[in-house]
């Protein structure tokens, strides 16, 4: 019965962790992404007319959209220098404040005057050595041309522009170390994109539906776009966590499984004891049914108990961890200080059903053991 409780709480901790994590990751993420984003299923770029752009704006539930622009460059600063990835992006993106919520020093500014500016992950800034203070030193950012086949490359064989930092944001570690964000512009200039552009991506309202903007937004574009939303655009990640916590799962219902194999020894050694008393059992007219039934019963009635006080303790340690965070990151930087939980019901109906039928399962083979005992050698 210990046993049972035991594999039953760590299966509803450990499951409640991950759901925990997955919510943190989405929360970072869908502050900084587009609730919707359309990229094409071929091909690197693409460009919509400006009717289709209207319409898609002219939705109802849309906020506002953004052409985004995103390639590799490289980026000199100083003696330093780094490959970047370069976001260009319009103003109604800036306006959405998805930068200044992640902002660490400086300005999310894109453009005063006619100086050019970009903001950096606090990684890049760190690589490249950025005096945001300065205003001495710019960044160079340098993109290849195209060359024809067979051509020489020469010094005008790569665009050069120069933009000032004006800021570092602190997004993800991940992306932090190689974001670049720039103005539109600046980023059609050094990329040579001309009128195409990576991505579009939607911002909507707080009461949108995002379901029903996707259908809407797949009718005016067509067949030849993928609109991803907020978990999809991060969709390698999450399915890794998936993976993990169904790892995670069959890990801990086996280590369940093994403990759960003192019921077989106990319920066997049961049934060695209490010969006797089912041989008065068979002699009053009782049925292998019937004794097969009781040991059953009994398996059930631990697996039972066991998993009412499991599912009590887990719940317990999930509400307390949530409450109190008691189990720290140990991460000065850390997005959140204590392991996040989250309880999913469908866990722990998952949970409940599969150590019923782990014990259940252990339980059956003494049970037919006891059964088949022949009541006769055990009367004097």
């Amino acid at each position: 019965m210990i046993g049972v409780a035991i594999g039953t709480m760590a299966l509803i901790v450990v499951l409640s962790v991950f759901n925990g994590l997955g919510d943190v990751l989405r929360s970072v993420y869908h502050t900084y992404d587009a609730d919707l984003k359309v990229v094409p299923k071929t091909g690197k770029s693409f460009s919509l007319s400006e009717e289709q752009l209207k319409q898609i704006r002219e939705l109802n539930g849309v906020s506002s959209l953004s052409r985004i622009i995103e390639d590799n460059a490289v980026a000199v600063y100083r003696d330093k220098q780094a490959v970047v990835q370069i976001r260009g992006v319009e103003e109604s993106f800036m306006e959405t404040g998805k930068l200044d919520s992640f902002l660490w020093r400086g300005k999310t500014m894109l453009r005063e005057q006619d100086q050019e500016y970009a903001v950096l992950g606090a990684g890049l800034s760190a690589e490249l050595g950025i005096l945001i203070e300065s205003d001495f030193y710019r960044i160079e950012l340098i993109y290849p041309r195209n060359l024809r086949p067979g051509a020489l490359p020469s010094t005008n064989s790569v665009r050069r522009l120069r933009v000032k930092p004006s800021g570092i944001v602190s997004i993800d570690a991940a992306i932090d170390e190689r974001l670049m964000v720039v103005s539109y512009p600046v980023a059609s200039r050094l990329l040579d994109y001309d009128n195409r552009y990576t991505a579009l991506e939607l911002y909507l309202k707080p009461e949108a539906n995002t379901s029903r903007i996707e259908q809407q937004v797949a009718s005016i574009i067509g067949e030849e776009y993928s609109i991803l939303d907020s978990d999809e655009q991060h969709g390698d990640l999450m399915r890794a966590v998936k993976i993990e916590k169904l790892f995670a799962y069959i890990a801990l219902s086996f280590i369940t499984l093994i403990a759960s194999f003192n019921i077989f020894f106990s319920l066997s050694m049961l049934a060695i004891e209490k010969r006797r008393d089912m041989a008065i059992l068979f002699a009053v007219g009782a049925t292998h049914k019937i004794i097969r039934q009781i040991f059953l019963k009994q398996g059930i009635i631990i697996a039972f108990v066991g998993a009412i006080f499991g599912l009590v303790l887990g719940l317990s340690l999930c509400y307390l961890q949530d409450r109190y965070g008691l189990v720290g990151l140990g991460m000065a930087n850390a997005v959140v200080s204590a392991y996040p939980v989250k309880v999913v019901w469908t866990d722990v109906l998952l949970v409940t059903f599969s150590i019923t039928l782990i014990t259940m399962a252990t339980a059956y083979r003494p049970a037919i053991l006891a059964s088949r005992l022949n009541p006769i050698e055990f009367l004097d």
